[in-house]
């Protein structure tokens, strides 16, 4: 199965999004995706980036993207997780893995965070050191800051 992608840019900063079979695989900071990719705009990539564009205008607070992250078990219910953090929300890595009946897996939850392969969509964004400190991120502290600030501004 052919998979695809495009990039989108936001604040002079790309994006890569990446499409398999139908269902978003992957988006990712940088202009390359981690997996080999056919540049292509499918009717799913533009629609991807239409949501995007919606999202960082304020637009939108929720995607509606079919989606195929793929991981182990833990990390796609880790996953599930983020996807019920409301828009403008944060948790801890704690809260999180409690609400996941894993009270004591707080660091396995931010290796799972850190591994999520679809970022902005599935909000890892929104999950937050147990004193409320931003910690690590894929895209760096930056960028942490300038989503978590997008949601709190509209």
């Amino acid at each position: 199965m052919e998979t695809y992608f495009t990039t989108f840019t936001w604040d002079g900063e790309p994006l890569y999004l990446c499409e398999e079979g139908g269902q978003i695989t992957h988006l990712g900071f940088g202009a390359n995706p981690p997996v080999e990719a056919v540049a292509a705009q499918t009717p799913l990539l533009q629609e991807a980036c239409a949501q995007l564009q919606a999202y960082f205008s304020g637009a939108r607070k929720v995607f509606d993207l079919p989606l195929a992250p793929r991981g182990t078990a833990f990390q796609r219910a880790v996953w599930d997780g983020l996807l019920r953090i409301p828009y403008g929300e944060t948790v801890a890595y704690g809260q999180l893995a409690a609400s996941l009946g894993r009270p004591n897996a707080a660091r396995a939850v931010g290796g799972a965070c850190g591994k999520n392969p679809i970022a902005i969509v599935i909000p890892c964004h929104r999950v937050v050191g147990a004193n409320g400190a931003l910690t690590g991120f894929g895209g760096g502290l930056a960028w942490k800051t300038r989503l978590l600030d997008v949601e709190k501004n509209r």
